[in-house]
């Protein structure tokens, strides 16, 4: 269960609960925001059989990524990583990156940017749904 705790009288958030692994488990959308703070931002990705998040490159964001179900393969910078359950990388801002699930089931982690780097409350079902919105929604 996600639970957000917000002070009285206002919109501020005074700090963020999840049980981070069962709500990642849990999660089926291709990109749902948990959190975005002032510098850092909680999102949630399910990648498909043979899906990926695409080559891409945030010259401003570092991000950090938690595996936590599924097979898959990180490549940043012509490096390549498998990952799996357990498995934690670290993408440096400027570095172009991918993830790839190259299981036989869902890839199932959580990222976080630093800072930001979608809309608060974005909710991707799809990877489609992702690629369409992703021009007009990048707004740091």
């Amino acid at each position: 269960m996600i639970k957000k705790l917000i002070k009285k009288g206002g919109e501020k958030m005074s700090g963020f609960y999840s049980k981070i692994e069962k709500d990642t488990l849990e999660n089926s959308n291709f990109r749902q925001v948990l959190f975005t703070g002032k510098h850092a931002q909680l999102v949630l990705m399910c990648l498909k059989v043979g899906e990926d998040i695409g080559t891409e490159v945030h010259d401003h964001v570092d991000q950090f990524f938690r595996f936590e179900a599924g097979q898959g393969k990180v490549v940043t910078d012509g490096q390549e990583y498998a990952v799996g359950d357990g498995d934690a990388v670290i993408v440096p801002a400027g570095a172009e990156h991918n993830i790839i699930n190259t299981g036989s089931a869902d890839l199932k982690l959580y990222t976080i940017y630093s800072p930001p780097n979608h809309p608060k409350g974005t909710v991707h079902v799809t990877r489609a749904q992702a690629m369409a919105a992703e021009e007009k929604e990048h707004h740091y």
